[in-house]
């Protein structure tokens, strides 16, 4: 019997220290080489790291939520003879969780050799099914590669009442006695939002500003083009018009579309688009960047919309999909209630937030008429924005929506 160290590698980013994320393996546990061990993360992923050796799981560096440095211990084995550790160590590259397959780890040698061993999915949907007692091996993956997706993982549920029930009733409401206190460790993508936000609100001086949109015109335009869709998946919301408005009047308010350097002090307007895409999965929220939004028409805005938002939600973007963006748009959806007071995504300087639209009377040219109406709720960084600028801007997207020929000239 030999000890073998497998210490935390480097995750690339010019990380110095990762967090843990999840592990996937216990003390005592018997692994094989390439098994996952569990995922530490980055500020734009999850990133599963994979067994260099085959052994006995002895020590691990920590538990979910602690920090680890680059190049300190995460995992001590006991191996069978000796192994040579500059060879196991650049043999265990990470992967990260967005992009690459995770390996089920094997507790026996039996239940190994009985099924793959490799199943391709994100940390996300591995907790689900370790709550649900489900092995993601059979659930079929109709991502890449076989990757089990989130709605290959419903789906699987919703085709097994049992389970499915068990799984869900977990979560339920108990009658008698009332259900005990939980407390949530604050780990993961969870803390990056949190410190993020903390920071935002800190730091930045918001100026809120909202508006109510007539939107009846561009809801009919809207409606026309989706009846003559043979495809329902292409079908158009309202996010793609309004980002289109947004990249025309950023070219009348440049300003708006910049970000602050902190360490140069320095503004930088950007000449280029890049749309972040405020969006909620189940690991919390996310911000896709659709880039260079500027050369996109509505229908190719609407596809990279749908693309990055589907990409973050089943965790297959990539770490570059996630950075970069130059201004951001967030919308609750049918939740969007009256008025948002939306954060602005350091290091940008403004964010726009769409709120439900509704239908309500309306006088127009001295008479009462029904019309569809939304608030448009925005936040810019009074340092950088002055108020007069943003309610211009808003007001000139308002314009381009109350009269959506205006968009397409």
């Amino acid at each position: 019997m030999s000890e073998f160290v497998f210490k935390l590698p480097d995750l690339g980013e010019g990380m110095v220290e990762s967090e843990i994320g999840e592990w996937f393996v216990k003390v005592g546990d018997k692994v094989e080489e390439d098994a996952v061990l569990g995922s530490m993360m980055t500020d734009k992923a999850a990133v599963e790291l994979s067994s260099p050796v085959s052994g006995t799981v002895v020590k691990l560096a920590g538990e979910p939520g602690d920090i680890v440095a680059i190049g300190s211990a995460l995992v001590v084995f006991e191996t069978d003879g000796e192994v040579d550790t500059q060879t196991a160590a650049e043999s265990a590259p990470a992967e990260t969780a967005a992009t690459t397959p995770a390996t089920k780890p094997a507790p026996a040698a039996d239940s190994a050799a009985a099924k793959p061993a490799r199943v391709m999915t994100s940390p996300a949907i591995r907790r689900r099914a370790k709550e649900a007692g489900i092995d993601l091996v059979d659930v079929p993956g109709t991502g890449p590669g076989g990757r089990v997706t989130r709605k290959d993982f419903d789906t699987y549920l919703d085709d097994a009442p049992a389970t499915a029930s068990a799984a869900r009733s977990s979560s339920g409401a108990r009658a008698q006695p009332a259900p005990a206190d939980t407390e949530i460790k604050v780990i993961g993508l969870r803390r990056i939002i949190a410190e993020r936000m903390s920071a935002a609100t800190r730091e930045i001086p918001h100026f809120t500003y909202v508006e109510e949109i007539d939107i009846t015109e561009v809801e009919a335009l809207r409606k026309h083009l989706n009846d003559k869709r043979a495809d329902k998946s292409a079908r158009l919301t309202p996010l793609p018009f309004l980002g289109l408005a947004l990249v025309r009047a950023l070219r009348e308010f440049p300003q708006c579309n910049a970000t602050y350097d902190r360490q140069r002090n320095v503004i930088i307007q950007h000449g280029a688009v890049h749309l972040g895409v405020a969006t909620q999965t189940p690991d919390g929220l996310k911000v896709p960047v659709v880039r260079d939004a500027h050369a996109l028409s509505l229908d190719e805005l609407a596809a990279q919309i749908r693309r990055v938002s589907t990409a973050a939600r089943d965790n297959s973007i990539t770490k570059s999909e996630l950075s970069g963006s130059t201004i951001t748009i967030t919308s609750l959806g049918k939740l969007g209630g009256i008025v948002s007071t939306p954060v602005i995504n350091m290091p940008e300087v403004g964010i726009i937030g769409v709120n439900r639209a509704i239908e309500k009377p309306v006088v127009m040219n001295g008479q009462v008429a029904v019309r569809t109406t939304m608030n448009l709720s925005s936040s810019f960084d009074h340092r950088f924005v002055d108020g007069y600028d943003a309610a211009a801007m808003i007001q000139r997207i308002k314009e381009l929506l109350e009269h959506p020929a205006t968009i397409f000239i």
